[in-house]
C-alpha cells in the first residue's frame, strides 16, 4: 500500500510564503499524476493542484499564479510552493494521487494557517 505524508505547514501572515512537501513510498513518482488538496473544517476536500507525467500542471482559480506544484524523482518527494498567501487558503493540505487514477490511503495532512 502507498503511503503519503506531508509537512511543511504552518501559521503565516497574509501575503507570506511556504513550501509544503509530500513524501510518496513509491519509486519512479513522476509516472503517477501527483495532486494537492486541501479541506477547511466542514467542507469538502477540493483538489488545488495536479501535476502529470507529462510535466504537464493544473491549478483552480483560486490559486493559478500563486502555487507552484513540482516533484523531485530522485527523492519520491512532490512540493507545492505557495505565494502570496490569503486568508482563504487555510486549511489542511494533503497530497495524493490524482483522483481520476484511483485515490492512495490518505496521510494526516499538514495544517496551513494564515493569520495577521
Amino acid at each position: 500500500q502507498v503511503q503519503v505524508a506531508e509537512s511543511g505547514g504552518g501559521l503565516v501572515r497574509p501575503g507570506g510564503s511556504l513550501r509544503l512537501s509530500c513524501t510518496v513510498s513509491v519509486e519512479n513518482v513522476y509516472r503517477y499524476a501527483m495532486s494537492w488538496y486541501r479541506q477547511d473544517p466542514g467542507k469538502e476536500r477540493e483538489l488545488v493542484a495536479t501535476l502529470m507525467p507529462t510535466d504537464t500542471t493544473e491549478y483552480i482559480d483560486s490559486v493559478r499564479g500563486r502555487f507552484t506544484i513540482s516533484r523531485d524523482n530522485a527523492k519520491s518527494m512532490v512540493y507545492l510552493d505557495m505565494h502570496t498567501l490569503k486568508p482563504e487558503d487555510t486549511a489542511v493540505y494533503y497530497c495524493n494521487r490524482h483522483q481520476h487514477f484511483g485515490l492512495w490511503t490518505w496521510g494526516r495532512g499538514t495544517q496551513v494557517t494564515v493569520s495577521s
